[in-house]
């Protein structure tokens, strides 16, 4: 197993360097002037500007500027200063990110603890009635546009934006429109793992050897039901903070997503990679965790 996981280790080194000078390439290949974008309509002096974008390194070639940033961030972990306001980007990663991992988290927790418990339910009673009706209510949520669901909830339900404190219960409603989407998967891939199963030898084998029902459901059942489960949800977790730009503006939250959104809009490229290579840590992490679960759930599965 440690062979393995310092394997794992060595390979997410290129693949993050990849895909970090993919992003840095996206964003400083966009059209238009970030610093000429501070002036705003004003008419700014050439100078001055040549100036601005020299002393933020970015008259240089991209690869210089991609080297400057990762050396930067593997020696002094400097993800730079944001343009127009000078700020580290490190102080914004600082307030937006614990922010949306509470959001983020608490939306995973919520399509842990609903999306299996009901995909438990309708894969136990596989074309019954709880099952149809399970079955066409993650259809619909699957169907209807995550800002339509949060319109829905701040104007049916009365929920109101989020406040500057952002409590934890404050943040209940947008984490469940967040996870929204990610349930209903969750439901039908356990209800399809599920429902496959209970008609596997295995499951056959148990029951004829007299197994208590509880062993024969609560471990061989769901251990070999929840590993595609786990699959989805190891790389969702990343995909939840990254999303959350939609969630996020919806009920006025100062995240990674509402942050995201401000830096595309503004062309702050510093700050729009910084928090992209931090999100593609948060995905590399999780592929290693979910690889390492796999051999948890399935006694079968080990690693050289």
């Amino acid at each position: 197993m440690g062979r393995y996981v310092a394997r794992r280790l060595l390979q997410m080194i290129p693949v993050f360097l990849g895909t970090t000078l993919l992003i840095f390439l996206m964003v400083y290949t966009l059209p238009g002037d970030p610093v000429a974008a501070l002036f705003g309509d004003k008419a700014a002096d050439p100078s001055t500007v040549a100036k601005i974008r020299h002393d933020l390194g970015l008259d240089q070639p991209v690869l210089k500027q991609y080297w400057d940033y990762m050396s930067g961030i593997v020696l002094h972990f400097d993800f730079g200063n944001q343009i127009a306001s000078g700020r580290p980007v490190t102080d914004i990663l600082g307030s937006a990110f614990p922010v949306t991992l509470r959001l983020a988290g608490l939306a995973f927790v919520f399509e842990i603890v609903v999306g299996i418990g009901l995909g438990i339910v309708a894969g136990m009673r596989a074309g019954r009635l709880a099952d149809n009706a399970i079955l066409i209510l993650t259809l619909i949520i699957i169907s209807v546009p995550v800002f339509v669901i949060g319109n829905i909830v701040t104007g049916v339900f009365g929920v109101q934006a989020v406040s500057l404190d952002e409590n934890t219960s404050e943040l209940i409603a947008p984490a469940m429109v967040l996870g929204s989407l990610s349930l209903a998967y969750v439901v039908r891939l356990t209800r399809t793992s599920m429902a496959e199963n209970l008609r596997a030898d295995y499951m056959r084998t148990a029951v004829a050897k007299g197994l208590p029902r509880r062993r024969v459901i609560g471990v061989h059942l769901m251990r070999n039901s929840l590993v595609p489960v786990v699959t989805f949800l190891g790389t969702d977790l990343g995909a939840l903070m990254g999303g959350a730009i939609v969630t996020e503006s919806i009920f006025n939250i100062h995240g990674i997503g509402g942050t995201i959104y401000e830096s595309i809009a503004r062309r702050e490229g510093t700050t729009l990679v910084g928090l992209v290579t931090i999100l593609v840590i948060v995905y590399l992490v999780m592929a290693l965790i979910v690889d390492l679960l796999y051999a948890v759930l399935d006694p079968r599965i080990r690693y050289a």
